[in-house]
């Protein structure tokens, strides 16, 4: 692709890329990106991409976010209870340590893979 340049990254008609392509920031009246739905309480609800937008960068290849039209956007579904209790037991799980298997009371850190008086267990003793 080369190196793209804040112009190449203007592209409504979408020639270049196929869809609709604006730089970063740029967005056209009525579009926005997953993250800008979610802020409103929407959700893209199956609609196609609708148009994206690029951010060029040194070196490496461009940031891209998708745009969606916010007409087509549905309301987001609302979390059931047994959705919540999912959400709870995964939460838990991911706080229990597997080598004393109790609650931490934090995310157990994948570099460790235990809770820290286990990863640690003499500095513990010292303090």
């Amino acid at each position: 692709m080369g190196s793209l340049t804040f112009g190449k990254c203007f592209d409504p008609d979408g020639a270049r890329f196929g869809i609709p392509t604006y730089p970063w920031r740029l967005a056209p009246e009525g579009m926005a990106t997953r993250r800008q739905l979610r802020a409103e309480g929407l959700r893209p609800g199956g609609q196609p991409i609708a148009a994206q937008l690029l951010r060029p960068r040194f070196r490496r290849g461009p940031l891209v976010a998708y745009l969606y039209r916010i007409e087509l956007a549905k309301p987001v579904r609302p979390m059931t209870s047994r959705k919540w209790g999912a959400l709870a037991l995964a939460m838990l799980a991911r706080r229990t340590c597997p080598e004393c298997s109790t609650d931490a009371g934090y995310v157990i850190p994948a570099s460790l893979g235990m809770c820290v008086p286990c990863a640690y267990p003499e500095e513990q003793r010292a303090a």
